[in-house]
């Protein structure tokens, strides 16, 4: 250990590897020390509680249990299935859209008419070209009948659709 004299003129002593504090630095000021990690390990004082054994259900009613969901997911699967042929069927019954399928299922529609046509209004003034076209009046195509009478007036009455 060596040997410094403070500003007030007393001895201190200086531990190997410890900074030495010179004239020009402030006496008053400390540095700071930072605590020695403490190696010792940290000690839970709470007493563990004893690990339980995980609780275990015989056999027969976990098989009970498991036959008893699925029928559940069964069913629950066969009702979706339901509701999206009905609704299909209910927006073919409206006759307002070329195909049924144009329309996204969704089950609020089941419930209430007037958001079924609300959606298809959406749909339809999004997308036009999925409306029905059904052709109507007379459409001059295919077998016709023959004229009974050879008047020329029958057959452009006839023609004419009167």
């Amino acid at each position: 250990m060596s040997e410094l004299i403070a500003a007030d003129g007393t001895p201190e002593e200086v531990l190997p590897g410890a900074p030495a504090v010179t004239a020009h630095e402030d006496p008053k000021v400390v540095p700071e020390v930072t605590p020695a990690p403490n190696d010792a390990p940290e000690r839970n004082l709470s007493p563990e509680p004893a690990e339980e054994e995980p609780k275990t259900f015989p056999l027969d009613y976990v098989q009970k249990l498991r036959d008893e969901s699925a029928k559940y997911r069964q069913r629950a699967a066969k009702t979706e299935e339901l509701g999206k042929r009905l609704h299909v069927a209910l927006v073919e019954k409206s006759g307002r859209l070329q195909d049924a399928s144009d329309l996204p299922y969704d089950e609020a529609f089941l419930d209430d008419p007037d958001a079924l046509s609300a959606a298809i209004d959406a749909l339809l003034t999004a997308k036009p070209h999925l409306a029905s076209r059904k052709p109507s009046g007379v459409i001059p195509q295919g077998a016709t009948a023959t004229p009974s009478s050879g008047s020329l007036s029958g057959l452009l009455r006839r023609n004419a659709g009167l």
